[in-house]
């Protein structure tokens, strides 16, 4: 972000990611104060001038040479952008969804914030309606605000969603479409620049568009540190084991960075039964390459749909001897019954805590005495910040340093 002039970054919440862009706008707004500051700190030291006349000037230049992007304010005080976006969005009788934004945005630089797993109602037509959205549904608010800021004249427009709608639909196995690769290829005829997006379920997605970036977020740091502060968790009875072959890598990350024993489940499928719910899977077998047996173990997947997969992975863990059970999620759908099931597996005894990123909004989850959640809004603010001023994200991206770090301040 360019601090002395930060009224070109706009935030424009789609009504499902709501919740999630004004967390973000939160640490926006303190990191641009804390970096202000910081800025007129040196100058003043710099140029042996009383801080008040050090704001003042920026402020001067401020308005002199960026008249377009005016932050209103008294000349001598630090003037922090409202960044939020003004929009109206009206949902329609026979299910239209129109997106209207209620300022200039021309030339700035646009986010737009969308959870498109929000299964909570939402606010249409000033508030008049609200509204529980689909997956599609709330794809198609996405599209359609996307489109209203490219009308309005938007410079650069970056779609932020924690989690990447049909991004399970990575693969052609048949006759079947790869739907991850055309949202992306429909975003990007739209005009969008770039996606900010967590723990995608494929790489491979990224590689199919022709110049839209895709920039990939983990919660490694925020799931270590929550993990860190469980009451003798880490210690030299921790094993980490991947639920699948397809997990592997991510728990390779952790087990590497823990210092702790890796070990696998394998799972054998009957690709003749349908998979219902998370008590009607197509698992017939799980076997494990390791030993957990009274150990703590640690889990780690990107996803969690209906659950039947971890559970199942859950009960082989116990019934070869594991002792405490905990799983980290980095987009908790808990899709269906998924939390009356775990509830159910919880009171049997088969894990311990999960811990999950508030990249979906929930709200009975995060009630559940089993259930940690991480906040990532901080991440995703630096993420917003950084590339809005044309800074690396490569600290953000591979965060073994601030892991490092972490570990040796604890």
């Amino acid at each position: 972000m360019n601090y002395s002039n930060p009224a070109n970054l706009a935030v424009l919440a789609c009504p499902g990611g709501e919740v999630f862009a004004d967390e973000v706008i939160v640490h926006l707004k303190k990191g641009y104060r804390h970096h202000f500051e910081r800025t007129v700190s040196e100058l003043a030291k710099r140029y042996t001038l009383d801080t008040d006349a050090v704001v003042q000037r920026i402020n001067f230049i401020n308005d002199a040479a960026f008249h377009t992007h005016y932050v209103p304010g008294k000349a001598d005080t630090i003037r922090i952008p409202h960044f939020k976006v003004p929009a109206r969005f009206t949902l329609f009788p026979n299910g239209e969804i129109k997106a209207e934004i209620l300022e200039s945005i021309r030339g700035k630089d646009i986010y737009i914030v969308q959870d498109v797993e929000n299964h909570y109602p939402v606010n249409f037509n000033e508030g008049t309606v609200k509204q529980v959205l689909s997956v599609n549904d709330h794809l198609m608010t996405m599209l359609v605000t996307v489109d209203a800021a490219k009308h309005a004249g938007a410079g650069q427009v970056t779609l932020v969603a924690p989690i990447y709608p049909y991004s399970r639909q990575h693969k052609k196995k048949g006759r079947e479409g790869l739907t991850a690769t055309r949202v992306g290829k429909i975003l990007e005829f739209l005009g969008v620049n770039r996606i900010i997006t967590l723990d995608i379920h494929s790489r491979e997605i990224g590689n199919s568009f022709n110049c839209m970036r895709l920039e990939n977020l983990h919660a490694s740091y925020q799931i270590i540190r929550a993990l860190s502060r469980l009451p003798g968790i880490l210690n030299d009875n921790f094993v980490v084991v991947s639920p699948d072959t397809g997990a592997v890598d991510r728990n390779k990350f952790y087990a590497t960075t823990l210092k702790k024993p890796l070990a696998l489940l394998y799972k054998e499928r009957d690709y003749s039964r349908i998979s219902k719910d998370a008590l009607e899977n197509n698992i017939s077998e799980i076997k494990l390459l390791g030993n957990v047996k009274d150990k703590t173990v640690f889990m780690a997947d990107d996803m969690l749909g209906t659950g039947g997969t971890l559970l199942k992975a859950m009960q082989s863990l116990k019934d070869q001897g594991a002792g405490k059970v905990i799983a980290a999620i980095s987009l908790p759908l808990f899709s269906g019954k998924a939390i009356e099931y775990f509830d159910a597996a919880y009171q049997e005894g088969l894990f311990y805590r999960i811990i999950g990123t508030n990249a979906i909004y929930q709200e009975a989850l995060v009630q559940r005495e089993w259930y940690i959640s991480v906040n990532i809004t901080k991440l995703f603010a630096q993420t917003i910040s950084r590339l809005h001023q044309g800074l690396s994200l490569s600290s953000l991206l591979d965060n073994r340093d601030i892991i490092v770090k972490l570990f040796a301040e604890t």
